[in-house]
């Protein structure tokens, strides 16, 4: 009877047991299920919320970054397979009248728009532009400061919409890509901020308000609206240049490398030699007051540093390297102005072809206006950097003789090229249209003729003058094109012209991709002859931002030069 007990004592133990095990393991399927519940609810509403939050296509982006393979860019150089497009090129370029909403990118006409590498939309005030203003003006607004909150998360944009990272695919940049480097590159590659602080900055800090703000230029007989990417702001910074600019001339550096231009007056190196001397003779912007002044000028040439201290078969300019060292050792030793501000406010000028490579280990902090100016293998930086027109000067005593050309109805060429087969590029052109089509006027060197005549009057008397890159991007055809009136054709991969952050020079000249040279011909018979019309008087009007005076003037280059440094150091500046 016990035993009997025992058992069904023991037989209901276990059986209480079971059961209590059992609910606890239906207790915790059931909190299980609604944790997975609860995952489930939260997802779908974060996902509702990021639904709301982005524009249709936009949720996964998102949530998951895309890779940079993904972008696309497109070019606005010319290409073989845009041909049938080229006769609509940059049509209703001079008729738009209505407010426009500002941004740093010149944008091409409704006939060709391509879409850009960056597609950042800035939140910036719209500003009308004058009458009679071009569609390709942009009244340009967009602040460091706007910018600076995009680049820290590339995929946001004011208007809420995703941006495509700033991305180049192939080896060329275009010019719509290098005008979205240069926005770039001006938020994200600022100058050190100074250890110490000056009435300087609040000065440059106050022009920068005033260049972003300026008001709308209207009928400035002196400065024709369509050549430029925003004609209000280049007047206004102009004028804050002119009335507050002051610079600061080292006294220190032996002749003939430091401080000696006229050794460099005549030739292709002549842009240094000139800038050189007509600032150590300006009185207006050059003052003995290093505290008062903005910029730091290092009156070096490079071309006479190359001349007296190569050494010829040697395959290396390490000692260029260390000469220049040595001049910024002593300099900031003597000194605290480059301590000051890492040489981010110090600046100079030099069109050799070695500059890059010889300023880069140590100079590299400094505003370097360079005739070289590749933008991608060379390591010029496009919103630091100031790409130097190379000009080449035969007369000092009248560097204007022989400007100006034929009338358009009078020029019966349509091309012309004629040089020595420097680099890679050059040989390509021959290979194709030396000799092979009458309208095309492509030569190796010319024979020689007395002030160069016989070259000359080929520029004077073609419609389109080829200027082909040879070792390096920068060609003296560019600024000669200019000087002839004839339209420049730029065949040179990389490169940034001149002024480039305040010229649209895609309102008068023409640039072709180096793999683009076999249909050349096709691509310049493709542009109307209202079209070459409209761009040849253009080349007319940009004419007085690239001559040298003896004595300089408004306007002329030497100005243009100075504003691009200018220009540079304020929009650089740190709030």
């Amino acid at each position: 009877m016990g035993s009997c007990c025992g058992r069904s004592s023991c037989y209901n133990h276990h059986l209480y047991n079971r059961i209590f095990t059992m609910g606890h393991e239906f207790q915790y399927l059931l909190e299980t299920k609604r944790f997975v519940w609860l995952v489930a609810l939260v997802f779908a509403i974060f996902m509702m919320f990021q639904y709301f939050q982005f524009p249709n296509g936009y949720v996964v982006s998102s949530l998951f970054p895309v890779s940079d393979g993904q972008t696309v860019a497109n070019t606005t150089r010319f290409h073989a397979s845009d041909i049938s497009n080229i006769s609509n090129l940059h049509n209703n370029t001079s008729n738009a009248s209505s407010p426009i909403s500002a941004t740093d990118l010149p944008q091409n006409s409704p006939a060709l728009t391509p879409t850009t590498a960056v597609n950042i939309t800035l939140s910036t005030p719209t500003i009308p532009l004058g009458p009679g203003a071009s569609g390709l003006d942009r009244d340009v607004s967009t602040s460091v400061k706007d910018f600076n909150g995009i680049q820290k998360n590339p995929a946001r944009s004011d208007d809420k919409s995703s941006a495509t990272k700033d991305v180049i695919t192939e080896d060329v940049v275009t010019i719509s890509e290098m005008h979205d480097m240069l926005v770039h590159n001006r938020a994200s590659s600022r100058s050190m901020k100074p250890r110490w602080s000056s009435a300087v900055d609040k000065e440059l800090l106050d022009a920068k308000f005033q260049i972003e703000n300026a008001h709308v230029s209207e009928n400035d007989p002196t400065l024709y609206a369509p050549l430029f990417v925003n004609v209000s702001r280049f007047k206004r910074s102009y004028e804050l240049m002119e009335k507050t600019l002051k610079v600061y001339i080292y006294k220190e550096g032996a002749k003939p490398i430091f401080h000696e231009p006229q050794a460099v007056q005549k030739g292709i190196y002549a842009s240094e030699g000139w800038f050189m001397k007509n600032m150590k003779a300006s009185q207006q912007f050059v003052t003995r007051k290093p505290k008062q002044a903005h910029l730091f000028y290092l009156p070096f040439s490079s071309r006479m540093l190359e001349e007296e201290l190569f050494v010829p078969d040697s395959h290396s300019n390490n000692n260029l390297v260390q000469y220049l060292k040595n001049y910024l050792d002593l300099i900031a030793g003597k000194y605290s102005f480059w301590n000051r501000t890492g040489g981010s406010d110090h600046f100079f000028v030099a069109c050799h072809d070695w500059t890059p490579s010889i300023t880069k280990k140590h100079m590299d902090t400094c505003i370097r206006a360079m005739c070289n100016s590749d933008i991608k293998n060379e390591g010029f930086t496009l919103g630091k950097d100031v790409p130097l027109p190379e000009t080449l000067i035969s007369s000092p005593k009248n560097p204007l003789r022989e400007y100006g050309g034929k009338p358009p109805s009078e020029r019966s060429t349509l091309a012309f090229f004629a040089g020595r087969m420097h680099g890679d590029v050059r040989p390509v052109l021959l290979q194709h249209w030396q000799n092979k089509d009458p309208d095309m006027k492509i030569f190796g060197k010319l024979p020689k003729s007395k002030h160069n005549i016989n070259y000359i009057n080929y520029m004077k008397s073609s419609k389109y003058c080829i200027c082909a890159k040879g070792y390096e991007v920068n060609s003296p055809r560019v600024v000669e094109a200019i000087f002839y009136d004839c339209v420049p054709v730029i065949i040179s991969d990389n490169f940034v012209p001149p002024f480039f952050e305040v010229l649209n020079w895609e309102s008068f000249a023409v640039f072709v991709k180096e793999k683009d040279i076999p249909n050349l011909k096709n691509i310049l018979v493709s542009i109307p002859e209202s079209r070459y019309l409209v761009m040849q008087e253009r080349v007319k009007k940009v004419q007085q931002h690239f001559f040298w005076h003896v004595k300089p003037i408004k306007y002329d280059i030497f100005h243009m030069i100075l504003h691009s440094i200018w220009y540079t150091r304020v929009f650089r500046t740190l709030e």
